[in-house]
């Protein structure tokens, strides 16, 4: 019954994350023509602007700090968390559009720069720096992003949910950006702008459903909303003729003479009641790039990593069965044997790890970010988090973040107690300061960088004072409670004693030692991420809705399945490693790879004086033998950690690959901000995938040693 609750869960995720779009509590608007104005209809059609953003730059900026016509009144919406964190700024604009009313070549405004005038070159130069890193307008009606649709190279249709401010020729001559769509544009050395704007938005007139019943023929739901860039260079300030000029607005890179640019725009009226309102942001998803290679891509790498996931457990569990069987085997018999393999280090196995305070801070921060994701990823698999409720994950995740003080509190103080560490109040107080504070750290070094430049993508000085007080008045007295109810239980009992002698680690070899261990960790699960990773990166940085979260919550489950079997395999060979070598009689002991004389073997310190019949035969009479070197390394507490862990580190190589490859941005602070935002990615990935390598490998070191006798 429950593997079938989880399997229709699965599938509502995968179908809800691909084609439903339907968002709970978000109600459609109707519209309606003036003269049909009444309860819950209304006529005019609000046009928002967001900041302006580029894929070869990490600053936004608003709307209103570029010359464009700006609206006469400030009713902008109201912002969520998530929204000022990301650097979004919804504007009213000065394009403004009624039902059913359709517009032809409206004049907004003009402006006008004037040569030698120092003011006007600025405004001018920010201009032409916005068209030359390719700077793109994001407008907004009726919660939908107004989409520029054009053909690519390859025929297929692609919106895009902004459109760029203009395009550059070179001193060359060669076309950059949009300017390759039309001939025109080829003047050397030349910045044109786009200052008109063709309009084209789609209703559903209601006909044939219940809610159009109730408002008759006169309103409808908006559907649909594309737009047409153009460079014009208007003939007259007013009228309908003024956009019927073939030439383009082109700007030299120096005035030479007044210079006046109007801006205009257009709007038509389409019906089709083929587009169903829940569904209308269909056509802007489905021509995402690499939408249909996605789909593949995943399903080929879930069966490439369940497959490996299969073979890991098999060996791993064919393997300790027979352990298993041995060791008690041994326990049951009359001889008394000596004890090999893991259950050689019963009595240090679960000895307390060197700095167990910062390690139980981390696994606590850990488990707050792993929770806290697994909620967010939920939430959006139901629908909750869709791209319509703009900023809606980002404020889901830092409130999740900021709840989930208590778990981490309690955890940390757990482990902490368990490893025997009395200063309690230390522990409380680094579990709710250090993580979140180096994040924060590294976020308001970043914001000064954003303020310095002037970007949209600033958190305000209340904003960031709210942040605080989440983090210091609500987060930070969660982690106390949780830390109280941890110290107060007893602490966690092992299923063997611990010696009060630490047994002796021999000198491991270079395969045995923990750096390659935990380099290797990290590979198997960074392989089941990174074809993911890359629309997520996409998302981020090229400024792409992702709405795939039906299958990024399965690639999260299989990173945490392959995070754990991972690390319990490495611990497995970490704890029982050993080496049977061949004794010759004479043989000279060079290395524990190479033949050990029975002489030789016994002088090891690790081998007690009562095994000499076990590695040198019955009474040494025998020539030959073997020679069982056991390494005995019982600190798997941090290297548990590290081993899954250490996925952020090729995590952090696959953002630099991206940055050289993928992306196109330039400039100092752009870079800085690109790397900045990455170590807080990477930082908290980090976290999370080593706590999921401490606690798999917690609870299988526990099992094994719980079901073996142990004198």
């Amino acid at each position: 019954m429950s593997g079938q609750i989880v399997i229709f869960f699965f599938a509502t995720c995968l179908v809800i994350g691909s084609s439903g779009f339907y968002l709970p509590g978000l109600a459609p608007v109707v519209y309606c023509k003036k003269d049909a104005e009444k309860d819950g209809c209304k006529s005019a059609i609000p046009i928002y602007v967001n900041r302006l953003d580029s894929i070869e730059s990490v600053l936004p900026y608003e709307y209103t700090k570029f010359d464009f016509c700006q609206a006469k009144d400030d009713n902008s919406p109201v912002e969520n968390l998530g929204q000022v964190v990301f650097g979004e700024r919804i504007r009213p604009s000065p394009y403004q559009t009624a039902y059913k009313e359709d517009k032809k070549c409206e004049i907004v405004c003009t402006q006008t720069y004037e040569k030698g005038k120092k003011e006007d070159e600025q405004k001018l130069q920010f201009i032409r720096n916005a068209i030359l890193q390719n700077y793109q307008h994001h407008w907004i009606v009726d919660n939908l992003p107004i989409t520029w649709c054009y053909k690519t190279d390859t025929g297929e249709d692609y919106c895009s949910r902004g459109f760029p401010v203009g395009c550059y020729v070179t001193k060359d001559g060669k076309k950059k950006d949009a300017c390759v769509i039309g001939d025109k544009f080829s003047e050397k050395d030349t910045y044109y702008l786009f200052n008109h704007i063709d309009i084209v938005l789609t209703y559903h007139s209601g006909e044939g459903e219940e809610w159009g019943s109730k408002i008759g023929i006169a309103g409808g739901r908006i559907v649909g909303a594309k737009l047409s860039p153009r460079s014009l260079k208007h003939k007259t300030k007013t009228g309908p003729d003024a956009c019927s000029s073939d030439d383009v607005l082109g700007i030299k890179s120096q005035i030479t003479d007044k210079l006046e640019i109007s801006y205009s725009y257009s709007v038509t009226f389409e019906e089709n009641n083929a587009i169903k309102w829940s569904s209308r942001w269909d056509y802007i998803l489905s021509s995402m790039p690499h939408a249909n290679i996605q789909w593949f891509s995943i399903l080929n790498s879930l069966v490439i990593v369940l497959f490996l996931s299969g073979m890991v457990a098999m060996i791993l569990l064919r393997t300790l069965h027979r352990d298993i069987a041995r060791y008690n085997q041994m326990d049951n018999s009359e001889d008394a044997q000596e004890e090999f393999g893991w259950k050689l280090v019963h009595g240090d196995v679960f000895r307390a790890p060197r700095r167990g305070m910062l390690l139980s801070v981390l696994v606590g921060s850990g488990s707050q970010i792993g929770i806290m994701t697994f909620v967010t990823l939920v939430f959006a698999c139901l629908g909750f988090l869709s791209p319509a409720n703009r900023g809606a994950l980002m404020t889901c995740a830092m409130v999740l973040f900021v709840c989930l003080g208590t778990p981490a509190g309690y955890i940390s103080s757990r482990i902490y107690k368990m490893f025997g560490g009395e200063r309690w109040i230390s522990n409380v107080l680094l579990t709710s300061m250090f993580c979140p504070g180096v994040a924060f750290a590294l976020f308001f070094v970043l914001n000064l960088v954003l303020w310095t430049n002037g970007s949209s993508a600033a958190i305000p000085f209340t904003t960031l004072l709210a942040l605080l007080a989440l983090w210091l008045l609500v987060s930070t007295p969660l982690v106390f409670l949780g830390a109280y109810l941890g110290f107060r239980r007893r602490p966690i009992e092992q299923p063997v004693r611990t010696n009060q002698i630490p047994r002796q680690i021999p000198d491991q070899s270079i395969y045995t030692k923990p750096i390659p261990g935990i380099i290797m960790g990290g590979v198997l699960p960074f392989g089941c991420i990174f074809i993911q990773l890359f629309f997520i990166l996409n998302s981020i940085w090229s400024h792409q809705f992702y709405y795939m979260f039906g299958f990024l919550f399965l690639v999260f489950m299989i990173l945490v399945i392959t995070c754990s079997e991972t690390t319990i395999l490495l611990c497995y060979f970490h704890l029982c490693a050993e080496v049977r070598s061949v004794l010759g009689e004479g043989s000279v002991g060079r290395d524990w790879r190479d033949v050990y004389p029975c002489s030789t073997c016994l002088t090891l310190s690790y081998f007690p004086e009562r095994r000499r019949d076990d590695l040198c035969g019955r009474g040494s009479a025998e020539p030959y033998s073997h020679c069982v070197l056991s390494f005995q390394d019982y600190h798997w507490w941090w290297r548990s950690f590290l081993t899954s862990g250490f996925t952020a580190f090729y995590l952090f190589c696959y953002c630099i690959h991206y940055f050289v490859a993928k992306l196109e941005i330039s400039g100092s602070a752009s870079t800085f901000l690109y790397f900045g935002y990455t170590l807080i990615m990477v930082f908290l990935f980090f976290l999370f995938t080593g706590t999921v390598g401490f606690f798999a490998c917690f609870w299988f070191t526990r099992k094994i040693y719980s079901v073996v006798k142990v004198d």
